[in-house]
């Protein structure tokens, strides 16, 4: 993952303690450090103890955060004593810096409420955040209101806090693209370029016809083709594929791979069902999959919408995405379902360990279609059981109605009860997943959703909801 930048505020008011910004703010740099943070801040050479009081200071810090600009994904703002909550606004208002915010405000010690070392951050929290709303700066807050910073509590909420400045920077300026024109029965997956261009992520188009056009000129032994087919042997077992359907999605692999470096893309959604399988004779999901763990994330049936909650979760965790279906009730469980694809999911997801043989990730032919085009244009699919492990879920769509970007997300863990079934799998458990179930068909949400092994619901809240300016529902 990519290394996160903070531009690093540290609130100061002359008639509180002033040598508690010294030792505060070196506190605040060894916890950055130590999480692998780096810290764009003032030094003591700048201003005292490199705290911000005056205008003054402001000027100084806004304008170091200007030279860093490019580089800085969030700012947190500390406060070692009450801080000039004035100041702190006029640095995030003139360094012109749009990125999320965090409050960070140092406990008082009940054996030293003397003039010498109360600090009255408690207070100067308030305030602060007062300034901030009146300026209209966005901004989040640490689970506990005041909270030591070399605390597990503040260092969850900074790892969370990064996360969010991940997504946030990775989606403005993100570039998709759909490969091909939406199956003409999936209407689910419609969705608004527009919508998505507003919000800062733009959509790269290519018909399915010069994708195979391109990859039919590749020859055999061409040295890309060649290495392409030795990188999917490596990454999947293809048990029984042919090698001549090896050899298509190798040059297939090679046409897309080339297509979104020369466009700069960084997720993408393919046009299967069938058209892959009737004029190419593969299905992409192990090219989709072998993406999807090199956190370029591939959504099936053109649904870019559900790329986009793939790549935010991608980002808040540096752990691949996967898209599925909810799919199936698991008995008469209320809060319990089968989720599954038929599949593309990436190697990371699938139990290397499975409780049955027959559920190890494999390659293998596309069963729900080979009755329709031939098992032998259908080889390609990875199918597995997904591995029993706490999840975020997470939908993105678009409401051309209303002109709003939505999402929902939440948390729950992937089971292992008993499922015997083909393709990719799994049983999740949700706490009141009829609610969740409720809400997706109250509201006309598609049946795909992205899933990501991690607990990133309320990172991804965050950035999608309070900075994007989505309109988020989290479940819990």
């Amino acid at each position: 993952m990519k290394q996160v930048t903070l531009g690093l505020i540290v609130g100061n008011r002359g008639f509180f303690p002033a040598h508690l910004c010294e030792t505060g703010r070196q506190t605040v740099l060894d916890v950055l450090a130590a999480e692998g943070i780096r810290a764009i801040a003032l030094g003591p050479e700048d201003t005292t103890y490199g705290s911000v009081e005056s205008v003054s200071d402001a000027e100084k810090c806004a304008a170091l955060f200007k030279q860093h600009a490019d580089e800085i994904d969030g700012i947190l703002v500390t406060l070692p004593n009450f801080g000039d909550e004035r100041a702190v606004a006029n640095v995030i208002r003139w360094s012109g810096l749009d990125v999320p915010v965090l409050i960070h405000a140092f406990p008082d010690v009940a054996g030293k409420m003397t003039v010498a070392d109360r600090r009255d951050s408690f207070c100067g929290k308030m305030s602060v955040c007062n300034n901030l709303r009146q300026y209209g700066i966005k901004y989040s807050l640490t689970t506990l209101h005041t909270v030591d910073p070399t605390s597990e509590s503040f260092r969850t909420d900074l790892r969370n806090f990064a996360a969010t400045c991940r997504v946030v920077r990775g989606l403005r300026g993100a570039r998709v693209g759909v490969i091909g024109a939406r199956p003409a029965a999936f209407i689910t997956v419609r969705f608004s370029e527009k919508l998505f261009e507003r919000a800062g992520i733009s959509v790269e188009s290519i018909d399915l016809s010069e994708v195979f056009g391109r990859a039919l000129k590749l020859a055999e032994n061409d040295p890309k083709v060649v290495a392409k087919v030795e990188q999917i042997k490596a990454y999947v077992p293809v048990r029984n594929t042919p090698l001549d359907a090896l050899v298509k999605m190798a040059r297939l692999g090679v046409v897309i791979e080339d297509w979104m470096a020369e466009n700069r893309l960084v997720a993408s959604a393919v046009q299967c069902w069938t058209a892959m399988e009737e004029f190419y004779g593969v299905v992409p999901c192990t090219l989709m999959s072998m993406m999807s763990n090199e956190l370029m994330p591939s959504a099936c049936e053109t649904d870019i919408a559900g790329v986009i909650g793939m790549y935010a979760m991608a980002l808040a965790s540096g752990k691949p995405s996967a898209l599925v279906d909810w799919n199936n009730n698991y008995g008469e469980d209320p809060d319990k379902c089968v989720i599954f694809h038929c599949s593309n999911l990436p190697k990371d997801v699938f139990a290397p360990a499975p409780i049955r043989p027959e559920d190890i990730m494999v390659m293998d032919y596309q069963a729900i279609i080979a009755g329709t085009v031939g098992k032998e244009n259908t080889f390609g699919t990875v199918v597995g059981r997904v591995k029993a492990e706490p999840f975020t879920y997470c939908r993105v769509s678009t409401d051309d109605y209303s002109g709003r970007i939505l999402a929902y997300l939440g948390e729950g863990e992937l089971t292992n009860d008993p499922l015997d079934t083909f393709g990719g799998y799994g049983v999740a458990r949700i706490p009141n997943l009829q609610g969740l179930l409720r809400h997706i068909c109250e509201n006309g949400y598609e049946h795909h959703t992205a899933i990501n092994l991690s607990q990133v619901a309320g990172a991804v809240n965050e950035a999608l909801g309070k900075y994007m300016g989505w309109s988020v529902y989290h479940h819990r």
